[in-house]
């Protein structure tokens, strides 16, 4: 599980008594909780960007003026644009949060991700890179027991 060569496993050293066991805890984190921080993390930032779009059930009028000053996609319409962002940004996070369709839900993110990144806040690469690395383990690694993936592949196989 750990990453220490064999030597390095049998130190006698006091740093290597030290280190041993603190790996060894850190080694136990399970993948279903490393999972569902990374589920539910970047879900809650895409919620709230979403909420501020909308004012019940109808896209508010400056999220329309956001997408034609602002962001500027190139090849779609601004008003469609904003209608859909405003639709993924609510149903994909709830798919995420609740572990349905949960490798998809973080494709679609990832990818919403990307046209931010490329498109309208290339200098935020930082923060873009954190939440693209968070898709990218639910993609790669699924989204843990704590999911109704999970649950729905132990009913149906």
């Amino acid at each position: 599980m750990t990453n220490l060569s064999p030597a390095a496993m049998h130190s006698r050293s006091v740093p290597g008594r030290i280190v041993q066991p603190i790996i060894a805890a850190l080694d136990r984190i399970p993948n279903w909780f490393i999972a569902l921080a990374a589920r539910v993390f970047p879900a809650a930032v895409f919620w709230q960007s979403g909420q501020t779009k909308v004012a019940g059930y109808h896209l508010k009028p400056s999220a329309i003026a956001l997408f034609q000053n602002e962001y500027q996609l190139p090849l779609i319409d601004p008003t469609t644009a904003a209608h859909v962002s405003a639709l993924c940004e609510h149903v994909f996070p709830i798919l995420l949060v609740i572990g349905l369709a949960t490798r998809l839900s973080a494709l679609a993110l990832l990818c919403m991700t990307a046209v931010i990144e490329i498109f309208v806040y290339p200098d935020a690469w930082p923060t873009h890179g954190v939440w693209a690395t968070c898709f990218l383990v639910v993609i790669a690694r699924g989204p843990g027991w704590l999911s109704l993936d999970h649950w729905i592949a132990l009913k149906y196989g």
